[in-house]
């Protein structure tokens, strides 16, 4: 049975900067809206390197993005978060991939919890909407 999933050949080793710009491409692909990618690596209580933020207009469109970053970093490059929540509501989902932790938001919830602005003194690269 052809399910229509191009395999590649992994990749021996994948770089952070690497994997946070295939995930913005992942999250791209899904017309994900205001992608911010945070550096925290100068932030001494940081839990992760990278938090990259987006958001989605509706909780079907979150949980693709979501399901879009994980289908193509598995069978493209052979890494699986190590942990993820939120994907039955959809509201909030949380990809966990060590050193880069992703957050897929439903707009309005985004708006309520204001992440960007717990993390403010990170450095912030914003992408472009497509």
């Amino acid at each position: 049975m052809d399910l229509g999933i191009k395999v590649q050949p992994y990749r021996q080793q994948l770089s952070t900067q690497e994997l946070n710009e295939f995930i913005v491409d992942c999250i791209q692909d899904i017309k994900g809206k205001n992608i911010v990618k945070l550096d925290l690596r100068k932030l001494h209580d940081a839990p992760v390197d990278y938090f990259i933020v987006c958001e989605g207009d509706s909780s079907v469109q979150v949980r693709s993005i979501a399901e879009n970053i994980q289908k193509r970093l598995k069978y493209e490059m052979g890494i699986n978060a190590s942990n993820k929540e939120g994907m039955m509501n959809a509201q909030w989902i949380c990809l966990d991939y060590f050193y880069t932790v992703v957050h897929v938001f439903y707009h309005e919830t985004r708006k309520f919890y204001e992440l960007e602005d717990l993390w403010s003194d990170a450095v912030f690269t914003s992408y472009e909407n497509i």
